[in-house]
């Protein structure tokens, strides 16, 4: 049954309803009783109008059309393809090296034996919003939960559908490689205890619109801060250092302050040329992105609507 024939249901009722009563009272005061009717059917389907549409969308099925440029944002393809091994798809296996080990990353097609096809979209939601697996046992944060916490039910459930649309490979991917004591995977209870918060994006009422799509992008499925925000001893975000830069980024890397209050040459780059890097790779002083920037280039920010590159733009100008 479609919202629009439960809406006629509803509202022929109430109208029958009052038609009724309005005869018992006609005898007493039917000119009365007949603008009251009219007000209740005015009044009756107005409201419907309202909250039908609502519901209808707080109900929409997940889009796995949708959940295409969702992965595409979360940049899934740089961290789950291992293009040197030719696997099709985010069939995992790519290597990550940090100071605290190695970590490999997980098979995320939708296989039953190796991948997640046996995951229910709840489960999936908990693996990404709380950093705990289908048997409840907590994720290391290299897998980006700590951002991806902030991403909305619609967002992570389109990405699930698509996710599932995609085709299975079977392939069993390395364990991680970590030194004491970061090999002790329950501490990982105590980290989170200490350092991290399970908390959905909460738009700020006072900023544009923009800024706060901007925000929502580069805090949660855009990940920003996993790379280029520097961690304390025990891997937690130095939070008075966000987008600040860090000499040990993946791989050894040295990543750039992208934070405009926190030094570099970024807080001289204007919007237009926030936007074009995201898009081209290329610097304003005619350099090239390089590393692991040129894959989130090639399989991420240069897929992203103008929109959605203007309003990211907007937020790193005054994070």
């Amino acid at each position: 049954m479609t919202y629009n024939m439960i809406a006629d249901i509803q509202v022929n009722d109430a109208v029958s309803k009052v038609a009724v009563n309005s005869g018992s009272a006609k005898t007493i005061r039917h000119d009365h009783t007949s603008k009251t009717v009219f007000l209740v059917q005015v009044i009756f389907t107005a409201t419907l109008t309202v909250v039908i549409p609502c519901l209808a969308k707080s109900s929409e099925a997940p889009s796995a059309t949708r959940g295409e440029y969702i992965y595409i944002m979360g940049g899934c393809e740089s961290c789950h393809s291992d293009s040197a091994d030719k696997q099709p798809g985010p069939a995992g296996g790519v290597v990550l090296k940090t100071p605290f080990g190695t970590f490999i990353t997980p098979n995320i097609t939708p296989d039953k034996v190796t991948g997640i096809g046996n995951w229910s979209g709840q489960q999936f939601v908990d693996a990404m919003r709380k950093g705990v697996s289908p048997e409840g046992k907590h994720y290391y944060p290299s897998f980006p939960y700590t951002s991806y916490t902030k991403m909305n039910d619609r967002d992570l459930l389109d990405l699930w559908a698509y996710l599932g649309s995609l085709t299975p490979v079977n392939r069993v991917t390395e364990r991680h490689d970590l030194s004491f004591p970061y090999n002790q995977r329950w501490l990982l209870g105590i980290w989170k205890f200490l350092f991290f918060e399970q908390a959905q994006f909460q738009p700020i009422s006072s900023n544009t619109e923009s800024w706060n799509r901007g925000a929502y992008i580069v805090n949660g499925p855009g990940h920003c801060a996993e790379c280029h925000t520097p961690r304390n001893l025990f891997g937690a975000f130095k939070q008075d250092e966000y987008l600040a830069g860090t000499p040990e980024g993946p791989d050894g890397e040295s990543v750039p302050s992208i934070n405009p209050h926190k030094g570099g040459s970024f807080k001289k780059w204007t919007g237009d040329e926030i936007v074009f890097a995201l898009q081209t790779g290329m610097l304003p002083d005619g350099d090239f992105m390089g590393g692991s920037m040129s894959q989130v280039v090639e399989n991420c920010t240069s897929k992203l609507s103008d929109k959605d590159l203007l309003s990211i733009s907007e937020y790193l100008r005054s994070p």
